[in-house]
């Protein structure tokens, strides 16, 4: 076994660990299940990274987050240590050859999510996989309890069955004591291993403010606070609006949101990256996975629909510990609003069957077929396609996601790739027999060699195109006619949304809903949004001990620096100004006489009217008297 921090400054350039990252790590290689509880910055990722790297044999990494998942399969390579992914929007080809990798080659760690794991064919080859470690991120999802419950994690208690020897490590950044419970309990886990930082954030000061304005607030805190900014929205429209109020008023922002192209998303996130744009305004589909630590201030101006969701998004500023704030900017009917639109994201069962159909209907799926299956997904196309409100529509497919029916995930980037299936003798035989595409056969050899044999590529048909002095719309017909040839295998690029059918499909009219569950569901979202308008309107707490009295953590510590705790310190001040101000009233009438407007004159400007309430209140307790000249002086 080698030693950890050896590899943390090999690896990662790191002297040493962050707090608790030491005591998880080694927790793991004592073989003990351990669930990681590190808020959103924290370094998750090297607690379960450096104790596999440790061992021998390869980490399965369990997460529902696909543009994480290659973000840190990429990080991972750059480093030098071998990764994969395996997600949806990959065909059958290229997942047999990433299994087959991790059997047979030196892969470390194997990114999938969790619908993958029951799968036929990730079972056969896990079988073969010298496995050292579990990894679950946002362990949260497994837990009912939980603000973003996927029925797909519990699949991880058939995987731990098949792996009854490998140790589990769950992380999360956000987790109730109900659902840390929860979590040990789904993952079988022995007895209970709970390594958990403080949730408080020294650094970072929440607060909340209501308003009727919002844009002209944010316009103020903008041109108030300087630095990197992240502002979150509800709707898609909303992030080009604010984005271009903001452009108008000279503050460099970007509207990012899941409907952009992929070209439309990276310059938005690289621009603010790199602070060529100061403001990001964003749904909740910007920020995961992004290590910013600069970010100086998070404004919501729609309210999050849990606690749990506000802490993570909140929680992307001051990462650099620097101080950072979080405000939420709310209307009068906000909270209401929020009640409203929990209620929206519950629709009936029957409508949910409707949707169902027409989504079986949509993607030509026969009753017993489509099991993984995996597709572009045009909300606002297949809303139009069978006349239907895209919101209702989306509500409905969250609503199957939590049923285990179907998964959507968000748009991600997949470049165009290709593979040669044939060996090198019927390449050559097919390059003689069709002389019309030798040439196009020959340059992708020269460009890709052997690997193309073996492994998808990433293939640019503008730069072939270019090689081969054609226009790219010919290199792409003549791709896809290769293709259906069973020369090569060619998935051209997309970003689209995917969704995937997680079980086979099924007859809608008699699909299977627990209405008891379902109850269950809204009543738990109510809640949860209930306790996101307390938070909302408190104005008697501070806001960090809200927070994590609502993660179990109880202290009786005030952060000092929320706008509760800043109002209480400025009341303090006051008190003791106002006390100051008072002796030396008194002090400048035991010296001599004075006229009201003079004794309030020996003051700043600034203390004026607090003196002249401070001169009544003293001489109605009998503590100043008037002169028969008009005139204060000391009584007694």
């Amino acid at each position: 076994m080698q030693d950890i921090h050896h590899i943390l400054k090999t690896y990662w350039g790191y002297a040493q660990f962050r707090p608790l990252q030491e005591e998880i790590i080694r927790s793991v290689l004592a073989g003990r299940d351990t669930l990681a509880l590190l808020p959103t910055g924290g370094g998750k990722s090297v607690c379960f990274q450096v104790p596999a790297l440790a061992m021998e044999g390869l980490c399965l990494v369990i997460t529902p987050l696909i543009a994480l998942m290659k973000d840190q399969v990429s990080h991972l390579n750059k480093r030098g240590i071998s990764a994969v992914a395996v997600y949806s929007g990959m065909n059958r080809r290229e997942i047999d050859i990433a299994l087959d990798n991790c059997v047979y080659g030196n892969v470390k760690f194997l990114y999938l999510s969790p619908e993958r794991l029951l799968t036929e064919l990730f079972q056969e080859r896990v079988k073969r996989m010298k496995v050292n470690l579990i990894a679950v991120d946002e362990a949260h999802c497994i837990s009912q309890w939980g603000y973003d419950f996927r029925p797909p994690y519990l699949q991880l208690a058939e995987l731990r069955e098949a792996l009854p020897k490998v140790p589990v490590i769950a992380l999360t950044a956000t987790a109730t004591a109900q659902v840390k419970q929860d979590i040990q309990e789904k993952l079988a886990f022995p007895e209970p291993n709970l390594f958990q930082k403080s949730f408080a954030r020294a650094n970072l000061s929440y607060s909340t403010q209501e308003t009727e304005n919002k844009a002209s607030r944010l316009l103020e805190m903008l041109q108030r606070m300087p630095g990197q900014s992240i502002v979150y929205v509800r709707s898609r429209r909303q992030t080009v609006e604010i984005a271009r109020f903001l452009q108008s008023r000279r503050i460099a922002a970007a509207a990012y949101h899941a409907g952009l192209k992929f070209e439309e998303r990276n310059a938005a996130q690289q621009s603010w990256i790199a602070n060529k744009v100061r403001v990001m305004v964003a749904t909740n589909a910007f920020g995961m996975g992004i290590d910013k630590p600069d970010v100086r201030l998070v404004v919501h101006l729609d309210l999050p629909e849990s606690l749990e969701a506000y802490y993570q998004e909140a929680g992307r500023a001051g990462r650099d510990e620097l101080y950072a704030y979080a405000v939420i900017l709310y209307g009068p009917n906000d909270v209401a609003e929020l009640q409203r639109k929990v209620e929206e994201a519950h629709p009936s069962v029957e409508f949910i069957r409707r949707v169902y159909q027409c989504l079986a209907n949509y993607y030509q799926l026969a009753v017993g077929s489509g099991l993984m299956s995996s597709f572009d997904f045009d909300l606002s196309a297949f809303s139009k396609n069978y006349k239907l409100q895209p919101l209702e529509v989306h509500h409905t497919i969250k609503r199957l996601e939590a049923e285990g029916y179907v998964q959507l995930n968000e748009g991600y980037y997949m470049p165009s790739r290709l593979m040669l299936l044939p060996d090198n003798q019927a390449l050559y035989e097919f390059q003689l027999a069709n002389p019309d595409h030798d040439r196009l056969i020959r340059m992708l050899l020269r460009l890709y060699g052997g690997e193309a044999f073996t492994n998808f590529v990433k293939l640019s048909e503008r730069k072939l195109a270019q090689q081969l002095h054609e226009a790219e719309q010919e290199v792409r017909r003549k791709l896809e006619y290769l293709h259906k040839l069973q020369v090569i295998a060619y998935e051209p690029q997309h970003d689209s949304p995917q969704l995937v059918f997680t079980k086979p499909r099924e007859d809608a009219a008699t699909l299977p809903f627990d209405t008891r569950r379902l109850a269950t569901l809204r009543e738990r979202a109510l809640l949860q949004a209930r306790e996101m308008g307390r938070y909302v309107i408190s104005t008697n707490r501070c806001r960090t001990q809200q927070l994590l009295e609502y993660f179990g953590e109880i202290t009786d510590t005030r952060c000092r620096i929320c706008d509760f705790c800043l109002a209480e310190r400025k009341k303090e001040r006051d008190v003791q100004e106002q006390e100051t101000l008072r002796e030396k009233v008194l002090a400048l009438a035991k010296g001599q006489p004075w006229l009201p407007k003079e004794l309030v004159q020996q003051f700043e400007p600034r203390h004026a009217d607090i003196v002249t309430t401070l001169v009544r209140e003293l001489v109605d307790v009998g503590r100043l008297k008037y002169r028969d000249s008009g005139k204060l002086e000391a009584a007694g």
